[in-house]
């Protein structure tokens, strides 16, 4: 090698050295290049896990729907024909709704279920009243009393807060997993200061100038300089740590509680026992729509329903059996999916502080814990004597290698910590089964099971009506004549239909 004088060197030894300017500024490049690299390559480990499981969840929920929706309406088509092609874009408009708030639409999934039951009513209300005709107006009138009428029994209720909650969960999961994997990519993009390329530069080339291309640097000498290119990385640990904490807790709530698969798999017998409910109930539920909404004008004879003596409809549904898992483009049912996960989040705790100590744990980085007297400590093979800094920004004010200005924190950074402080605001909300984009005042997010299904309080056990009628104006002892005889024919006459519409719901059982 060529050695002379260093006069002429920026960073390394002006003593006797074997480097020229330009080689300085070569290897000045390339330091930051190996950093770089160094930071990369342990960060795209953790960016491709969150960006693999995000996708896989992403696939799962997202064929779980379409798996749902299509095993209803082949069902339906099958059994109803025409009838269910012609009242099809009920539950259809169910699914659209609950695929357009998993991908992040705006929808109330409180109010749009609430929606789903009184047009349901609507359609059933029909069916067991055949031989009267229904204004709009009056189907209005029906559907605004669908709570306090509780035609379908406790099954909106149940169903409406299992729905919320394990849509909640699933989607801010989801989100949560994209979130990380953005962090990861936009933090990992590290571009060190002007003053950390000199650190790097000193440690990791330095030597080379002095003829010492063997001796690699001491350990807490790397983990000083690295301590002090990544102190703005380090103060986003602890906000990662809280938000893996809150993302495990809500994989707890979907393995359990809140799980998606749960809810969505068996809604179809969900749905028919509420129907099957509105059955038992249509006599008492027609009688006090009569009572308030009015009594409707009758059919022309032959516009009736035919009647049928014996309909001889016997519906059984088998309950659902939660280890008939479907089969899904993840490949896998959600709660093998959730375990895999918890322990990949577990892993990725502490990341942000421990990577200066993974980075010069790289034998191309440092001797690592020995030969501590046979290392390069920056400016000789010697001991390296100064303690290591403490994490973060704040800490380096005392770092013996890399000048760092504490008062100018990253502003990339500060807005990820910022992401994730947002992020975890909304897993603390799907914990508790709140959705952070529209408040939740219901007595269903109380978590209470019991009580008569009655929001805020505002109903009474006994159902009232507006005195104002929709429909015509007999006196008060007509219609109660006519509402009991008109009743018992209406359900004899639609006992047909309803056979056809039940046998719909049956679930069809591999």
């Amino acid at each position: 090698l060529l050695c002379f004088s260093g006069d002429h060197l920026k960073v390394c030894s002006q003593g006797y050295t074997c480097c020229s300017e330009e080689m300085e500024e070569k290897y000045s490049q390339q330091s930051k290049h190996d950093f770089r690299n160094a930071v990369i390559e342990l960060s795209n480990h953790l960016q491709t896990m969150f960006s693999s499981r995000y996708k896989k969840f992403d696939e799962f929920f997202k064929e779980l729907l379409e798996n749902a929706e299509k095993s209803l309406n082949d069902m339906f088509v099958r059994t109803y024909g025409r009838l269910y092609m012609q009242n099809s874009e009920l539950f259809k408009d169910l699914f659209v709704e609950l695929k357009r708030y998993y991908v992040g639409g705006n929808v109330n999934l409180e109010e749009m279920l609430n929606e789903f039951w009184a047009r349901l009513l609507e359609r059933m209300f029909r069916l067991v009243n055949p031989q009267y005709h229904f204004t709009d107006e009056y189907l209005e009138c029906v559907s605004k009393y669908t709570e306090q009428l509780k035609p379908f029994g406790d099954v909106p209720r149940k169903l409406k807060l299992q729905v919320t909650r394990a849509f909640v969960a699933a989607r801010t999961f989801a989100q949560g997993l994209a979130v990380a994997r953005d962090v990861v990519s936009k933090v990992s993009a590290v571009n060190p200061t002007p003053q950390g390329t000199r650190a790097l530069l000193k440690m990791m080339y330095c030597p080379y100038c002095r003829g010492l291309v063997s001796v690699k640097p001491c350990y807490n000498y790397c983990f000083n300089v690295m301590r002090g290119c990544l102190a703005n990385q380090g103060d986003l640990d602890a906000e990662w740590n809280i938000f893996m904490d809150s993302m495990l807790l809500v994989a707890e709530r979907l393995e359990g509680p809140f799980n998606i698969e749960s809810v969505m798999d068996p809604i179809d017998v969900k749905i028919s026992d509420a129907i099957m409910n509105m059955q038992e109930n249509s006599m008492q539920v027609s009688q006090k729509v009569f009572q308030g909404c009015g009594q409707p004008k009758t059919l022309a004879q032959g516009r009736t329903a035919r009647s049928v003596s014996e309909s001889g409809f016997s519906a059984r549904f088998r309950p659902y059996n939660p280890e008939e898992r479907p089969t899904t483009a993840a490949g896998t049912s959600l709660d093998r999916l959730v375990t895999d996960v918890k322990e990949k989040l577990k892993q990725a705790k502490k990341f942000w502080s421990s990577l200066p100590g993974n980075i010069c744990n790289d034998e191309k980085m440092s001797v690592g814990t020995v030969n501590e007297n046979e290392c390069w400590n920056g400016s000789a093979k010697s001991r390296y004597d100064f303690a290591v800094t403490g994490n973060g920004l704040a800490s380096q004010v005392n770092n013996p290698e890399v000048e760092v200005d504490i008062t100018k924190p990253d502003m990339v950074i500060r807005r990820q910590i910022m992401a994730l402080r947002v992020m975890t605001n909304k897993l603390k909300n799907a914990y508790s089964g709140n959705d952070v984009d529209f408040i939740d005042i219901s007595e269903e997010s109380s978590g209470e099971e019991s009580g008569s299904g009655c929001e805020l309080q505002q109903c009474s056990l006994e159902f009232e009506f507006n005195a104002t009628e929709v429909t015509g104006n007999s006196n008060k002892s007509d219609k109660n004549v006519n509402t009991s005889a008109a009743t018992r024919s209406g359900l004899s006459q639609a006992a047909l239909l309803l056979s056809i519409l039940f046998l719909a719901m049956q679930r069809q059982w591999r």
